[in-house]
């Protein structure tokens, strides 16, 4: 076999206490806090002097992570506008599974998020949304219906 599993997702971000909040108040278990700084962090970017403070975040299954990333050093780029529509290429959401979609918007508004649409129906299945959280991230929602 090629690979053992998926290990976790990466997210640069400008601010990470308010990253962290956010994905805290989604559900999320912060595993803990490090600066990561070295030879070891410039050959694995390929950038030079990486100074860069990380957080690890998992959800309650333990299955999944998030490693969240502020770099110090060399200076973050801007892959631009945080409102990017959904269709652009690359990375364009992280989907979670909730117990309840509004309430889950509810309490993820007081820490900036949007949605980018609405509240959606799939058929008798689902209802999914997007919403767009810290740093512009695109964050799905699905509440399985019973």
């Amino acid at each position: 076999m090629a690979i053992q599993r998926m290990d976790n997702v990466g997210i640069v971000v400008e601010d990470m206490d308010a990253a962290i909040a956010f994905f805290v108040e989604l559900g999320m278990k912060l595993e803990g806090r490090a600066e990561v700084e070295g030879l070891f962090a410039d050959q694995c970017t390929g950038l030079d002097g990486v100074r860069c403070d990380i957080a690890m975040v998992r959800t309650p299954d333990g299955h999944s992570r998030l490693e969240l990333a502020k770099y110090r050093s060399p200076a973050v780029i801007s892959a631009g506008p945080r409102n990017r529509p959904h269709n652009i290429l690359g990375t364009h959401r992280i989907m979670f599974a909730v117990d309840d979609i509004e309430d889950t918007v509810a309490r993820l508004r007081p820490h900036g998020a949007e949605l980018v649409g609405e509240i959606a129906r799939f058929e008798d299945s689902y209802l999914l949304c997007y919403l767009r959280g810290p740093e512009g991230i695109i964050v799905g929602l699905a509440e399985q219906l019973r």
